[in-house]
């Protein structure tokens, strides 16, 4: 577990954070994002309740939201896991995701960015560059994130932002499932800041293509005969819900 992660969880949780649903949402959401919490790993309702310090109550709740949000399947009498996704579904995911995304940022170029707005991607980009360069992971990860969850936020057709927001999710568990053992980061360095122009000079298909490009490229780099391994959920979740 990456020490400034747990460092910023301690940290929120010594200022008074409260341990609720939403909060579990979130730090398993993160932790599977990060590729901390592997697909496949069990999230029994006891063994969450005991980590976190909260009831069976609480974890249910946090549970059904991260099963609506593709982050954990859940199914009656059995104990819920991370999402694993097949092969055949990985290669149906990028596909979308290549549809829609590449459609939702040729709208966008074709519109026009705000500056503002633009700038404020660009500092992302730039961010994400600097985290890589210094090995956090982590760190890299939510800003790249970040810029796809604003592509979606600022798409000038709502259900196709609605349908991109929902492909990122899927497309960050695929990514933590089958990315190369050996790989330690699934950095693309310049296409971020290529599809940023594209859309800083309105050039629709140029912001379509740079999408379709980078997306190509990261499907690239995974190994879809990997799989997950068993996983310590204690370790995991090591000093998020105790000071």
């Amino acid at each position: 577990m990456s020490h400034s992660w747990k460092a910023d969880v301690e940290a929120a949780i010594r200022a008074g954070e409260r341990i609720s649903d939403p909060y579990i949402v979130e730090q398993v959401r993160q932790a599977v994002l990060s590729q901390r919490l592997p697909p496949g790993t069990r999230l029994p309702e006891v063994a969450l309740g005991e980590i976190f310090g909260v009831s069976r109550s609480v974890v249910r709740r946090a549970l059904t939201r991260l099963a609506a949000d593709h982050v954990i399947d859940q199914r009656p009498n059995q104990v819920a896991r991370v999402r694993s996704p097949s092969v055949e579904e990985t290669r149906e995911t990028f596909a979308a995701r290549r549809l829609v995304e590449g459609e939702v940022a040729a709208l966008l170029a074709a519109q026009g960015v705000e500056p503002g707005v633009l700038t404020a991607l660009e500092a992302e980009a730039r961010a994400e560059a600097e985290a890589y360069g210094r090995g956090d992971e982590p760190a890299r990860i939510a800003r790249s994130l970040t810029i796809h969850h604003r592509l979606a936020a600022l798409s000038p057709n709502r259900v196709l932002g609605a349908m991109l927001t929902d492909l990122v999710m899927r497309t960050s568990i695929v990514i933590a499932l089958y990315k190369r053992p050996t790989l330690g980061s699934c950095y693309l360095e310049g296409d971020h800041p290529r599809l940023l122009a594209a859309l800083g000079a309105g050039d629709a298909e140029g912001a379509r293509e740079a999408v379709i490009g980078h997306l190509v490229s990261l499907e690239g780099l995974l190994d879809l005969g990997r799989r997950e391994e068993e996983t310590d959920l204690r370790a995991i979740f090591a000093g998020v819900a105790t000071s």
